[in-house]
């Protein structure tokens, strides 16, 4: 039941970098919440395997921590990347005959 929780937890924690941080209109809706969610899930279930208690206060705060940044940080590096990948694709597609005559 806890797994539940703090997975919740994650999700909310990436709904928060989502609409939080820019660019937003760079990746989908469900992208940063599901990374948060993972991240939290995963910490929570290797925290449990190294003996962690899972009623104790530090698993939660290690837990929820790390999908708050999880969740920022690939806001922080998917949106530039999408944004230079969009451009790029633009221009090729702007362009049909230059990159036939280069060829």
């Amino acid at each position: 039941m806890e797994l539940l929780f703090v997975a919740l937890g994650g999700a909310i924690l990436g709904l928060a970098a989502r609409y939080a941080l820019p660019r937003r209109h760079t990746y989908g809706s469900a992208l940063v919440p599901a990374i948060g969610t993972g991240v939290a899930a995963v910490v929570w279930v290797a925290l449990t395997w190294l003996g962690w208690p899972w009623d104790g206060g530090w698993i939660w705060v290690v837990s929820l921590v790390a999908a708050g940044v999880a969740s920022a940080a690939f806001v922080l590096l998917i949106a530039p990347r999408r944004e230079h990948a969009d451009a790029a694709l633009f221009e090729r597609l702007a362009r049909p005959g230059a990159t036939a005559r280069r060829a």
